[in-house]
């Protein structure tokens, strides 16, 4: 596992926006696929500056192949940097979406679609003794090679010794027998505005 440095964020931007410029999340909030990749780099460069400050970020190797993301909902954070971090991140976002559709559809999609943005079904969990994965990817290119089970057995692993649920969210039905496989359980589909189920996992 490497872990990965604020340097190596143009190689994961490039990484994430291939694995998800097709996702049904993505493809329902930026239906245009030119403005899709204009801006996914961008979105996700608000994400990983965000998650740098508040969460554990791993690549499967220092080419960077693959990526997890998880939040450690045991420790304890500051949440005047939580907020600060949280909110700018959101406004730079927002200022990447008009700045690309000043017409405010990808704009408006955004807000209908901001429930299945920030895993707040966690919140039914009630449980602090938690990780959440909030991104495995694993370039288009290097699928089925071990990547992905690589990383999440990182991530169970230390789970397992440590006695911690973990959570995920995937958009994916193709993904759900994946994360089956691995002892996940469907704890609920989500389906809001945007008619897009969530499905919702915890192991």
């Amino acid at each position: 596992m490497y872990c990965v440095k604020k340097t190596d964020f143009p190689v994961l931007e490039n990484l994430l926006t291939a694995c998800f410029e097709n996702d049904p999340l993505y493809t329902l909030l930026i239906p245009d696929e030119e403005i899709r990749k204009k801006l996914l780099p961008e979105l996700f460069k608000c994400d990983l500056d965000e998650f740098f400050n508040t969460c554990k970020v791993y690549a499967d190797s220092e080419d960077m192949n693959g990526i997890i993301i998880v939040s450690d909902e045991t420790e304890p954070f500051h949440i005047l940097r939580y907020l600060i971090s949280t909110y700018y991140a959101t406004f730079k976002t927002d200022c990447y979406l008009i700045k690309e559709d000043p017409s405010l559809r990808v704009l408006w999609h955004f807000l209908k679609g901001k429930d299945y943005l920030n895993s707040r079904w966690t919140e039914h969990i009630k449980q602090k003794e938690r990780l959440h994965i909030i991104y495995l990817a694993v370039h288009p290119l290097k699928q089925h090679c071990g990547i992905s089970k690589l990383l999440l057995t990182e991530v169970l692993d230390y789970a397992d010794a440590h006695s911690l649920l973990v959570s995920l969210e995937t958009h994916n039905d193709k993904n759900v027998a994946f994360y089956q496989h691995f002892g996940f359980k469907l704890f609920e589909v989500v389906e809001k505005s945007i008619h897009l189920k969530q499905y919702c996992m915890i192991r």
